[in-house]
């Protein structure tokens, strides 16, 4: 039978039943729940069948309560400042700069061409992916002709833009 968790006495069940029931915030409100439902000694996987949340979670939650008490519940996204840009502002500027000129080898600029000068500029490793978040951060579209079949015959692609039922033997 799996170990039951134990909460510290924080606040009484009472305490957690009535801040279950006062939380305007659905996040709170469901924590405020399970931390309800662990100290009235109920096992995990039942909260778990309760809540919708899973067992690991429910000992997540039991485990921040414990060590922060009852102010660490809630929803707490809001204060994650979220990941840092590769480049500063300055190699933003640059970058602009250079997609103004052509590459180095010719061509266009696309994806990994930005990856491979982001890499040049910072020293780490650029993933793809992350030059073509820069070009459209930049505001750049893959400027890329349509690709067209070797075997296209020209004359009959104009014959069908002038007349496509013609072309086809439908008059």
């Amino acid at each position: 039978m799996p170990r039951q968790i134990k909460l510290t006495e924080h606040l009484s069940t009472d305490e957690l039943a009535l801040r279950y029931r006062q939380a305007s915030d659905p996040v709170a409100r469901s924590h405020f729940q399970i931390l309800w439902l662990l100290s009235q000694g109920k096992p995990t996987g039942h909260i778990a069948q309760i809540t919708g949340y899973c067992p690991d979670w429910i000992r997540k939650l039991a485990r921040r309560y414990n060590q922060n008490g009852p102010d660490a519940m809630g929803d707490r996204r809001q204060h994650n400042p979220g990941g840092h840009w590769l480049l500063s502002e300055e190699q933003k500027a640059q970058l602009e700069h250079a997609l103004e000129q052509p590459p180095e080898d010719g061509g266009l600029w696309n994806s990994t061409k930005v990856a491979a000068w982001m890499s040049a500029t910072t020293g780490e490793n650029v993933h793809p992916q992350r030059g073509w978040d820069y070009l459209r951060l930049l505001g750049y579209t893959p400027q890329v002709p349509r690709p067209r079949h070797y075997k296209a015959d020209p004359d009959a692609q104009e014959d069908f833009k002038k007349s496509p039922s013609a072309v086809r033997g439908r008059d």
